[in-house]
């Protein structure tokens, strides 16, 4: 709803989500074609952030984060921040395979996606967070999908999560997805079995 947003912090995020591990440093011309704002509208907002240390301005007039927002990471307890390392997995797979991949977990006897990333494809299983659906057999998590395939492969250390990767038959080749999910897996560390998902 528009009266629960305050453009000015709107503003100010889009900022802190300009740096990324790519571009740690930049500079003001480089923030400015980064967020699409104003010079201008950018040092009166890298004025006040760097006031709370969110960013921090070097010798050489470039930009980068500051110390809060470490400060407040550490804040976070690091076992409950599953979605943070699987998220971005879950966004190399759908962009590098072009098929929906999504991290399931299994609540009492139904299955609930937790996580998901689309194809850029319109032609998908458009899967969301949230949607969930009775198992079918006891050994897979993976619904039936008309004209559809879904491949998973267990999270580590996690006998009630998978990765998966779900499309068109015919489509998503099982061999190439097993294959894939399995390298992606391989990369996670391995989570609590009691960490939440966020």
């Amino acid at each position: 709803m528009a009266q629960d947003r305050v453009e000015a912090v709107e503003r100010a995020l889009t900022v802190l989500e300009a740096f990324d591990a790519d571009r740690p440093v930049m500079s003001l011309a480089e923030l400015a074609n980064a967020t699409g704002f104003y010079k201008s509208t950018l040092l009166r907002l890298l004025g006040s952030l760097s006031r709370f240390d969110y960013v921090r301005r070097d010798a050489d007039g470039l930009w980068q984060l500051g110390e809060t927002p470490a400060r407040l990471s550490r804040r976070q307890d690091p076992l409950r921040l599953l979605a943070v390392r699987v998220q971005p997995v879950l966004d190399r797979l759908a962009s590098g395979l072009g098929e929906t991949a999504s991290l399931l977990e299994q609540a009492g006897g139904q299955i609930e996606c937790r996580l998901v990333a689309l194809p850029a494809s319109a032609l998908r299983h458009d899967l969301r967070p949230g949607a969930t659906w009775q198992t079918i057999t006891r050994d897979s998590p993976c619904p039936a999908l008309a004209g559809g395939v879904m491949v998973v492969h267990p999270l580590p250390g996690s006998p009630s999560r998978w990765l998966a990767l779900s499309g068109p038959e015919g489509r998503l080749v099982p061999a190439d997805a097993i294959r894939a999910l399995a390298e992606a897996s391989a990369g996670l560390e391995a989570p609590s079995a009691e960490e939440p998902v966020r």
